[in-house]
């Protein structure tokens, strides 16, 4: 994953992509767009609404990054996995470029040197060009949603007090049993807006049984679709119960069902 590959050893300070294939040509072409700091960019394909990612959002996106001799240097697409990243983590081209985007927008930036790796042993030097797709961005975890406290007017409930709001619709109609293992994203937070475990500060999805979690996640993701988020208020009956060493009261959940494994 990019987490490794860009944010530990290749940008710490990038990623998406679309193809392993150089564009020409690789220069800034005339209709390309350049900032005040020097970095060019082009839309490739067009995103979806008109929401785009704050400097503190965690980002999800695929990416290709070459040389401008053409010569490929990095690939999420190379590796068939998306990369996740805190965007203030990235080099400042990638931020700047990042920042410009909605979801589901393919972009590709040039990006000058003083704001890619800065003569870094290893790494390109010079220009380097990047082909984003931004698939994904949110909140950062340690930012708790503005209503943590309580959940909102257009929240459903349950007949057992648990309280849901779809934030990101999924695709299909199949969803897990109870018994069923699921890969998921997911944050939590108590009512006074503290994160206690997240896997997207990890930086790592999970999977697990949803007979072997909280009976407010048993519940709660057998509604859900693949490719939904959803987040949830579950009162402390639902919860940990008072269990020693975990949250107590009402906690909220960010969840993401990335895939309903076989």
């Amino acid at each position: 994953m990019v987490r490794h590959t860009l944010i530990v050893c290749a940008l710490l300070a990038a990623g998406a992509g679309i193809s392993a294939q150089a564009p020409a040509p690789l220069p800034p072409p005339a209709d390309a767009v350049k900032s005040q700091t020097g970095m060019a960019s082009k839309v490739v394909t067009p995103g979806a609404g008109a929401d785009k990612p704050t400097p503190t959002d965690v980002v999800t996106v695929h990416y290709t990054g070459w040389t401008v001799e053409g010569q490929m240097f990095d690939s999420s697409r190379s590796r068939g996995t998306p990369s996740m990243f805190p965007l203030n983590r990235v080099m400042a081209g990638w931020r700047e470029c990042v920042a410009l985007m909605t979801v589901g927008e393919t972009r590709r930036c040039w990006l000058p040197e003083d704001l890619a790796y800065r003569g870094q042993a290893g790494r390109p030097r010079g220009m380097v060009v990047f082909d984003i797709e931004l698939l994904d961005t949110r909140r950062a975890p340690h930012v708790a949603p503005p209503d943590v406290a309580d959940p909102p007017s257009d929240a459903r409930r349950t007949a057992s007090g648990l309280a849901y709001k779809v934030l990101k619709p999924g695709a299909g109609t199949r969803r897990p049993a109870a018994f069923q293992r699921v890969t998921v994203h997911y944050t939590g937070w108590t009512t006074d807006g503290k994160m206690f475990d997240s896997s997207v500060a990890r930086g790592m999805s999970v999977t697990l049984r949803l007979d072997d979690v909280i009976r407010g996640w048993t519940e709660g993701m057998q509604m859900m679709v693949e490719g939904e988020r959803t987040r949830f208020w579950i009162p402390q009956s639902l919860a940990y119960k008072g269990e020693a060493g975990a949250p107590r009261g009402m906690l909220v959940f960010d969840v993401d069902l990335i895939k309903i494994e076989e």
